[in-house]
């Protein structure tokens, strides 16, 4: 017979390195033992070495495991695969797994991958579900944008300051690539103010404020949003100033430094033109001096010639001497 002084020393240092593998083995699984325990007793079917090698994919088991007990109980077959997929693609697998649960017990169709894709895509997916079930209301406009009515103009010129709270529910399928919030609250907006704009008088509009909500819905203003509308209804409604009224006064000043400045440019141009007929004036003085001193001239080339005589010369002086007493006596009865 043996004895153990007879087995070798590394017969010892193998049995020494057998027990700790066994020991680590054990102590591992021990660690997640009451995991998968919870997992048997919930029918949930999760293996104790995928629970083990789920540590080695860098996955968390308790949350998939738990997320996996949790689908269970509420009927809805996702394996452990699918949750560690999602997982490791950076999703929030508690929070699909609840929309899911939400969405089923509220029948509304939501399949996996589109919620999965729904998550990813960084949309709150729970809360989509549930303003699915409990419409939300968005006020128009947003008063954390620092706007506190929509201001409109009806055609008579007098301006309306309204506020809209929109009722809507989430669109599942049109939740990916669908618009926001904000892109609805501008639609609505818009449609107001073409609303009011469209209206003959801002007293039709005070009178009936439904008609603005009616023909806000009628437009189909939430196609390609991430939701449906319900209702629009106008809040409240006030008069503001009388913006055609300032608009008129504001075209009348315009009008009136216009006409000043034509009238300005014409009495320009009548000063340039009277300086114009002033330098004309001159000019042809100018003329009638160089004419008469031709005259001298044109005597001197008479007597010269022969064609004057000194007698009609006298006879000449005499007219003028004549015609200038006639002058200063017509002058003197004037």
């Amino acid at each position: 017979m043996y004895t153990l002084a007879a087995i070798p020393t590394i017969a010892w240092i193998g049995i020494g390195v057998g027990v700790i593998v066994v020991l680590v083995i054990i102590a591992i699984l021990a660690q997640y033992f009451s995991l998968w325990f919870q997992a048997l007793l919930s029918n949930a079917k999760v293996g104790l070495f995928d629970i083990v090698a789920m540590r080695f994919r860098k996955v968390e088991p308790t949350v998939i495991v738990r997320q996996r007990i949790a689908a269970v109980k509420s009927g809805l077959d996702i394996s452990t695969n699918m949750l560690e997929t999602h997982y490791l693609a950076g999703g929030n697998i508690i929070t699909v797994v609840r929309a899911l649960i939400a969405a089923q017990n509220a029948r509304i169709e939501l399949p996996w991958n589109v919620a999965t894709a729904i998550d990813l895509a960084g949309r709150d997916i729970l809360d989509a579900v549930n303003t699915s079930v409990n419409p939300k209301v968005i006020d128009c406009p947003n008063p954390n944008l620092g706007r506190g009515t929509i201001d409109a103009v009806a055609k008579d010129g007098i301006q309306l300051k309204a506020r809209a709270r929109v009722t809507v529910r989430t669109n599942i399928g049109q939740l990916i690539g669908g618009a926001t919030e904000e892109t609805v609250v501008a639609r609505v907006g818009e449609g107001i103010v073409s609303s009011i704009g469209s209206a003959g008088s801002h007293k039709e509009v005070l009178e009936n404020p439904d008609a603005i909500s009616k023909s806000v819905i009628a437009r189909g203003l939430d196609s390609g949003t991430a939701f449906e509308i319900l209702s629009i209804d106008i809040a409240d409604i006030d008069v503001g100033t009388n913006i055609g009224a300032k608009l008129q006064a504001d075209q009348a000043e315009a009008d009136k430094h216009r006409f000043q400045a034509e009238a300005e440019k014409r009495r320009a141009m009548a000063v340039a033109q009277e300086q114009e007929h002033k330098a004309d004036i001159q000019k042809n003085q100018a003329l009638v001096v160089l004419a008469e001193a031709e005259v001298p001239k044109a005597m001197a080339d008479a007597f010269r010639a022969g064609n004057m005589g000194i007698m009609d010369f006298y006879k000449m002086k005499n007219i003028e001497a004549d015609t200038s007493m006639r002058d200063s006596i017509a002058g003197e009865e004037d």
